[in-house]
């Protein structure tokens, strides 16, 4: 098969219930051959040339396809490590692969940790690459769903995306067309990972309104981001100290909920985890802890959008549940970071 021609999911290799998902053929192939180009042998200035539209719309079909079998709560095994907003830096998303190895390429090493990966969400809008960065993201996810697991941010949202950035740069590199599949696929991805039966992770915060696991169950998809409610808070809820009663409050975002120190301590007791896992919001070094380490926000696009100095971090945990925080950034960034030597 040619690099340009690949099967149309209209015809043949739709995922079906009790399907399993290719390891050879043209699907695979199609899959495999996108994620090269991206990481092997995309530069900036073949990025328009190096994939069809056509084929990225493919991608979308089918991550589409996969995303409404699975739950909106999904069950992760370690080891894995845990990766926060990306939000169109793919250099950087390569720099990170890099660093902690390819999801398609086996560790060297057989003592070495595993290359999965569980993502928190906002993949697209503010920098310059989210088509690649998507577009990568879901053909791993589609080649090794065991290895590659995608939430939904709040960035994965049509008024959202629509404002700062993706919609721009789908309809000016390709078209608006290509903008709506991506939409569909984001409709149907879950919004919340359980890591060993231990740890819980989300894109934005944790819910009063999530009483129980079961409640995952009962939301229907295709569905955009709310503003209120479990999903809203999932997607979009923010830690903070100065909450009087340390429970919940409302946030001047205007979506989702804040949340205390209190709270946190509440919804790990009633559900029998032992640590919250966010992304979200800015940490300049790459990571920040809440509520005396019982969460953690990772966040892993490096010097973002160019106008911070923050480092990216990834949460690793073993096949032990072993955690530990790793940061990565391009060396000028993680220099500056380092402590400054005396004279």
């Amino acid at each position: 098969m040619s690099e340009h021609e690949f099967p149309v999911g209209g015809v043949e290799g739709l995922i079906e219930d009790g399907m399993e998902l290719p390891t050879s053929g043209k699907v695979y192939d199609f899959l495999r051959s996108i994620v090269t180009r991206l990481t092997e042998e995309w530069m900036p200035g073949n990025c328009q040339t190096l994939i069809e539209e056509r084929e990225i719309l493919e991608v979308c079909y089918r991550a589409r396809e996969l995303f409404w079998k699975q739950s909106m709560k999904i069950d992760v095994e370690a080891p894995v490590t845990i990766c926060g907003d990306i939000h169109g830096q793919f250099e950087d998303l390569i720099l990170m692969f890099s660093t902690y190895g390819f999801p398609h390429i086996p560790p060297q090493d057989p003592k070495a940790m595993a290359h999965n990966y569980l993502f928190l969400g906002d993949y697209v809008d503010r920098g310059p690459f989210s088509i690649e960065v998507i577009t990568l993201l879901f053909a791993l996810h589609l080649l090794y769903p065991d290895k590659v697991s995608l939430l939904r941010g709040n960035h994965e949202s049509r008024p959202v995306n629509m404002q700062y950035g993706f919609y721009f740069e789908c309809s000016r590199r390709f078209s608006p067309n290509l903008y709506e599949s991506f939409q569909y696929a984001f409709y149907c991805m879950p919004v919340c990972a359980v890591v060993g039966k231990r740890i819980i992770c989300m894109h934005g915060g944790i819910s009063e309104d999530l009483k129980s696991m079961d409640q995952f169950d009962l939301f229907e998809r295709p569905c955009d981001v709310p503003d209120v409610g479990m999903i809203s808070d999932l997607c979009w809820a923010d830690p903070v100290h100065d909450i009087p009663d340390g429970m919940y409050s409302e946030s001047p975002r205007g979506a989702g909920r804040l949340f205390g120190p209190k709270a946190v301590e509440d919804f790990l007791d009633r559900h029998n985890l032992d640590l919250i896992v966010r992304a979200h919001q800015v940490v300049m070094d790459g990571f920040e802890f809440f509520a005396n380490g019982l969460l953690v926000t990772i966040f892993s696009a490096p010097s973002y959008c160019g106008h911070f100095d923050n480092l990216g971090g990834v949460l690793r945990v073993d096949k032990d549940m072993v955690c530990s925080i790793s940061v990565f950034a391009p060396e000028n960034v993680y220099t500056a970071h380092l402590p400054k030597k005396k004279t």
